[in-house]
């Protein structure tokens, strides 16, 4: 049984970190009440205290609030990605919607001569010469984040046998076939978040979308802003969903409590924690892959903060 919070949300929230996240209300029987997501996990649960403005149909939910838990993410795309993990699974009570309203995407990279190019696309299909990057969310910032690509390494103007139109970008943009290798290579670099290769090419188009501001073509520097945003949304860090049908466990402890992070065709599904000694916690800790350890680590910690004495229920 959770012990009732006489404090409120903004109380609650203290704990909290300033960065991206998912969070989860339960009331003082254990249930969970609701699951969200935000940009800054400390104000979007403080929020809660306050006017809520558009979602006044939550406040008899606030009244039930006991406790928070939360998973910290490394980008806002990652707690995007589970939040709709979380609510295509089990919706809370006071949730509208499983998932959110982005789509998932992604982006082919097609190296095959005549076809060169970067697309949008909704599905996998293995092809030799193709390679996928994904899965993202949202459709809208995918399609800008590969315009930008476009813009920048312009793949598609370094196939063979253009004609028309096609051959007079081609020629506008100073390539040829000649170059289609090294461009393909540039765009695989940054969609595989090659770090030199992601700030150099945040510089270029940055570098573009100032000249455009100079020159008062302000639309188009609002555009190439818009196009920044979105290729920092696709290479940001994301592992809660994966292209990999991997099933596995990831546990962190920290000060007696273990957190499961549930991991099943690819997606972060769920979290539970317990109280357990440091000898039991060994066990399941043996079994974390290293790619995951900070991120349980990080999160059995901030789950030992928000619990306090509490004993915490499963799922």
């Amino acid at each position: 049984m959770l012990t009732p919070a006489s404090t409120g949300p903004r109380l609650l929230a203290a704990p909290l970190p300033t960065g991206p996240g998912v969070y989860r209300f339960r009331d003082e029987r254990g249930r969970v009440l609701y699951i969200g997501r935000a940009t800054n996990l400390r104000r979007r649960v403080a929020s809660y205290g306050g006017d809520l403005r558009d979602r006044r149909h939550l406040a008899t939910m606030v009244r039930r609030i006991a406790a928070v838990e939360a998973v910290a993410c490394d980008s806002v795309h990652e707690a995007a990605w589970l939040e709709r993990n979380l609510l295509e699974r089990r919706l809370p009570y006071w949730n509208r919607t499983p998932g959110g309203a982005e789509v998932p995407v992604y982006l082919r990279l097609d190296a095959r001569v005549g076809s060169a190019g970067l697309r949008v696309v909704h599905t996998v299909a293995e092809r030799t010469g193709v390679r996928h990057f994904g899965p993202y969310l949202g459709g809208v910032k995918v399609r800008l984040a590969a315009s930008a690509l476009h813009r920048m390494l312009p793949v598609a103007y370094a196939n063979d046998g253009l004609r028309g139109t096609g051959r007079e970008l081609a020629r506008l943009a100073g390539v040829d076939p000649g170059d289609r290798e090294s461009l393909l290579a540039a765009v695989a670099a940054v969609l595989d978040r090659d770090q030199l290769a992601v700030t150099s090419f945040g510089e270029s188009l940055a570098r573009r979308r100032d000249a455009a501001a100079r020159e008062l073509a302000f639309e188009f520097a609002g555009k190439l802003q818009a196009e920044i945003e979105a290729v920092a949304w696709v290479v940001s860090e994301q592992k809660v969903t994966s292209a990999r049908a991997e099933n596995l466990d990831v546990h962190g402890w920290s000060d007696g409590l273990l957190v499961k992070f549930e991991i099943r065709d690819g997606r972060l599904q769920d979290w539970r924690q317990r109280r357990c000694g440091e000898a039991t916690a060994r066990r399941h800790l043996a079994g974390t892959p290293p790619a995951w350890t900070a991120f349980a680590q990080r999160n059995a910690e901030l789950a030992a903060r928000l619990a306090g004495e509490d004993v915490v229920a499963e799922s």
